[in-house]
């Protein structure tokens, strides 16, 4: 087992896929993030099914109808951005960068989730993340975008795959640029992306330079 030290020195970077309210439900027959449900009208369709899985199980054959079926017992309609929302978000995880130095390298917003690909940070994931839904958020609702729910987003943190090779990122930003046009959507170009080569040039005389 590697010590906790030196498993973050091996990670270059992370695959996000953060969702938005009611896109993927604690009971998802596929798995979720989640170990319990508050909303006992949902629990109707099952318990949570919490997974260990670190890769996306989106693809995992299930009951479409049960699981659309759940959705209908949601406090607040699931939120599905608008072209002028995927704007706003963007905008925000623009100023988020901005503040704190992170790296994306790719990014697709899709009407009901989020991929990113984000280069290693002092900061860890998970703080990142709620970085980049807080200021998110923040645009959607300053510029009078606001959705039906509380907040656009779901609870939980969301999958986080970890890259530990520059072939793992180069994957993965192929597969969050490709998103878009596999469900049928323009490809996206955001401001905030940086270019992976630009990286690894800086990265590289970081290091040497200590």
């Amino acid at each position: 087992v590697f010590p906790r030290a030196m498993m973050i020195r091996m990670i270059l970077g992370y695959h996000a896929i953060f969702t938005c309210y009611g896109f993927w439900l604690p009971n998802d027959p596929r798995g979720s993030w989640s170990d319990w449900i508050r909303n006992w009208q949902l629990l109707r369709y099952g318990p949570a099914t919490k997974t260990s899985a670190r890769r996306s199980v989106a693809h995992r054959a299930h009951d479409h109808r049960q699981r659309l079926d759940a959705k209908s017992s949601l406090k607040y309609p699931p939120v599905i951005l608008t072209g002028l929302q995927a704007r706003a978000v963007s905008r925000g995880f623009a100023l988020a960068v901005e503040e704190a130095g992170y790296v994306i390298t790719a990014c697709a917003i899709m009407p009901d989730h989020i991929h990113a690909v984000i280069l290693r940070h002092e900061r860890p994931i998970e703080r990142i993340i709620g970085h980049l839904k807080s200021r998110a958020t923040q645009h959607i609702n300053t510029e009078q975008l606001s959705v039906a729910a509380p907040s656009p987003w779901a609870n939980k943190t969301g999958w986080v795959v970890y890259l530990n090779r520059v072939e793992d990122i180069r994957r993965a930003m192929r597969y969050v640029d490709d998103n878009p046009v596999r469900e049928g959507h323009k490809p996206q170009r955001w401001g905030f992306i940086t270019a992976l080569d630009e990286w690894v040039i800086e990265e590289t005389r970081r290091k040497r330079r200590r």
